[in-house]
């Protein structure tokens, strides 16, 4: 007996949580896999296999788009940390050049 007034109140539980539409549409979904599964299964799988096809189609052009991408990239980095040896450098010589004793005369 008590088996049966839990049920009951998991059932009253779940109309509280999900409403009578929800609870419709739990048991509808219940009814109508065993006719509609193997129909989504034949409509589904071609459609599940486009997409994979389409990702992997994207990976392989995102990759060679961003290799391209990385190493325009180094290509900034390297170009930059290039000026800045040679602006440091340049510091360095005008500093050493400003700081030595003239001779007079």
């Amino acid at each position: 007996m008590a088996l049966i007034s839990d049920t009951f109140e998991g059932i009253g539980a779940l109309v509280e949580d999900f409403g009578v539409p929800g609870l419709v549409v739990g048991v509808g979904a219940i009814v109508l896999a065993p006719v509609l599964g193997p129909t989504l299964v034949k409509v589904g799988k071609p459609a599940a296999k486009a997409l994979v096809k389409g990702s992997i189609l994207f990976y392989e052009k995102s990759r060679g788009t961003l290799a391209e991408a990385r190493e325009a990239l180094e290509d900034l980095v390297a170009e930059s940390r290039a000026e800045l040896a040679e602006a440091q450098e340049r510091k360095l010589l005008e500093g050493s050049s400003g700081s030595s004793v003239q001779p007079e005369g």
